[in-house]
């Protein structure tokens, strides 16, 4: 049999305080994964050392293509890719350093790309400039590079600091805005103002998160006054009726979490939290991955498939939920992984939910951008993997297979982890070793609502544990040589759709554990509320038994099937019906 549940959504933060300490993530240098993430890394890194990402495809003598229209985009977010998986891989990139070079060479007269801003202000070239200042502050944050540091400090005195004033103007008004154009690379549409627009509505605000990140360096009380300015504007916007892109969305959203983070201003971390359970409820297909505007399932786009991962593991890291980790979970193992394609790119899919039973793929991948993002998003659950906070504590949000050293009272301890996760829970934790005093260790293991009967054994032996904030709590001296045990169960679970915005009652999605099931057949199948789900193997399971179809998860790690074209689709919205 399986079982009914909905997930709580998380519509407020504050819910709970993890010891009063502030949570952080091991650094990249004292971490390594192996496994699903370590082969979903690499196989990405080499996408973004292929022909189409080396300097002189990124950075042409006039800009070509698709990335025509938006200069620093393609640059920007090629720059952070690369930064963000050689410090999560360990790996030399190959272009990295010659990409940086390149930038004095292809900066105009005030120091940045594009066309020098006049009268008009081209929505996109801020954008664009949005992800170059976060590639570049990533790369500064790595390898304190002067002359990055004064690329940073060009854009934002000659592009970022001018247009103060202007984002205060920028038009919000639904009734002006073009609605239901723009593809899946936007383009400039019209001119309200000052303000040449972009279909991609409201991504004014991507540049507004790649201000903060400059500001998070390089604090100015100028550019404070410009990045209060944005957040007031973007906080004015309603994103339903403007139909706002979800991807400048959520970017937005990691701006005002970057930006709490600095001021410690609770109304940031609060309007983070309900914007995001604007999107969660309105803008979220049902296998997780998002529509591309507010109000328009018109296909998915990875990048704001990763910003929602990252919004939401910053929106628990913040506030102690444990519901935004669930998303985030769901969110990765669904959406984010499901739209990485066999060759390490990302691409697009439908939008199960308002009008399609089944999923598939629309696009086989933006190269353009999704693809780059997906760099970050692959080093972000490396990096997510662990957190530490207060003397002595260590987080397992996630679980991969992995090795890390984590700080303890006078040294450190260094953990192998051995997961069986998301098809099995079963997770092993082995202390290679450890130095410092011998004060005991509080390891947090994650607990999401769908892990049943869990247990917890040192060396064999069962030990208690308590529970806190979605955690369990265990408290040992840890010894070189010993070995922890994290065991629950999973099973098949019926829920209900969890967009807000459509309108089937009778309707129900299938998971188990954090995996959204789907039938591959091409016969259209229903559900009764006594019909048996039988686990097969380790990713099959079998619906009834008279008139018996599979289910497999939508999760899969680069299968070459999933692709456009091919007969690849699975239903995953099923009627249910008694008899």
């Amino acid at each position: 049999m399986f079982r009914m549940i909905g997930l709580a959504v998380c519509g407020g933060v504050f819910c709970v305080s993890l010891h009063g300490q502030e949570l952080n993530p091991v650094p990249y240098g004292q971490l390594r994964v192996s496994g699903e993430l370590e082969t979903r890394s690499l196989r990405n890194f080499d996408r973004l050392e292929s022909d189409i990402y080396t300097p002189d495809n990124v950075f042409p003598v006039a800009h070509e293509g698709v990335s025509a229209g938006w200069p620093g985009d393609y640059e920007g977010r090629i720059i952070l890719g690369l930064t963000l998986q050689a410090q999560a891989t360990h790996r030399e990139p190959k272009y990295l350093a010659e990409l940086i070079d390149r930038i004095d060479t292809r900066v105009n007269a005030k120091g940045y790309l594009g066309p020098i801003m006049q009268d008009s202000i081209l929505e996109q070239q801020l954008s664009g400039h949005g992800w170059l200042l976060r590639g570049l502050c990533e790369y500064y944050a790595w390898k304190q590079d002067d002359r990055v540091k004064q690329h940073i400090k060009n854009i934002i005195t000659n592009l970022a600091l001018p247009t103060k004033g202007y984002h205060a103007k920028y038009p919000i008004d639904p009734d002006e805005r073009l609605h239901d154009v723009g593809e899946a690379s936007g383009t400039t549409q019209n001119a309200i103002g000052n303000w040449l627009l972009s279909s991609d509505i409201g991504c004014d605000f991507i540049f507004m998160d790649g201000v903060i990140h400059a500001y998070t360096l390089f604090p100015d009380p100028e550019l404070k006054g410009l990045i209060d300015e944005m957040v007031a504007r973007f906080l004015q916007m309603d994103l339903v009726r403007i139909k706002a892109q979800t991807h400048a969305t959520l970017t937005a959203i990691r701006g005002l979490l970057r930006y709490y983070e600095v001021t410690k201003d609770d109304k940031l971390l609060k309007a983070a939290a309900n914007r995001y359970a604007l999107y969660r409820d309105e803008a979220m297909t049902e296998t997780y991955a998002n529509f591309n505007w507010f109000g328009r399932p018109e296909w998915t786009e990875p990048c704001a498939i990763v910003d929602a991962f990252m919004v939401a593991t910053q929106l628990w890291q913040d506030s102690g939920d444990p519901h935004y980790l669930q998303d985030a979970h769901l969110i990765y193992y669904n959406a984010m992984t499901h739209a990485q394609r066999a060759n390490g790119g990302f691409g697009l899919d439908n939008c199960p939910g308002p009008e399609d039973d089944v999923l598939s793929v629309h696009t086989d991948e933006a190269y353009w951008c999704c693809t780059m993002r997906g760099g970050e998003g692959l080093a972000a659950a490396i990096q997510y993997t662990y957190f530490t906070g207060g003397k002595n504590r260590v987080y397992l949000p996630f679980f991969n297979t992995s090795e890390v050293s984590v700080p303890r009272s006078g040294g450190e301890t260094t953990l192998l982890q051995r997961s069986q996760y998301p098809y099995k829970g079963h997770i092993e934790l082995e202390v290679l070793a450890t130095q410092g005093n011998n004060n005991a260790t509080r390891l947090h293991l994650f607990a999401p609502e769908w892990a049943e009967d869990p247990a917890i054994t040192v060396n064999g032996s069962p030990v208690s544990y308590g529970k806190k904030a979605g955690f369990l709590v265990v408290r040992s001296k840890l010894k070189q040589g010993d070995k922890i045990q994290y065991t629950f169960s999973m099973q098949p679970r019926l829920q209900p759709l969890s967009n807000t915005t459509i309108d089937r009652p009778g309707d129900r999605k299938i998971s188990y554990g954090p995996l959204v099931l789907g039938h591959p057949g091409s016969e259209k199948r229903v559900l009764s509320e006594a019909t048996p789900i039988n686990r097969l193997g380790k990713d099959k399971w079998q619906v009834g038994e008279s008139d018996p179809y599979s289910l497999t998860p939508i999760f899969h790690t680069l299968d070459p099937a999933v692709r456009e074209g091919a007969t690849y689709h699975k239903q995953v919205i099923f009627e249910v019906k008694d008899h």
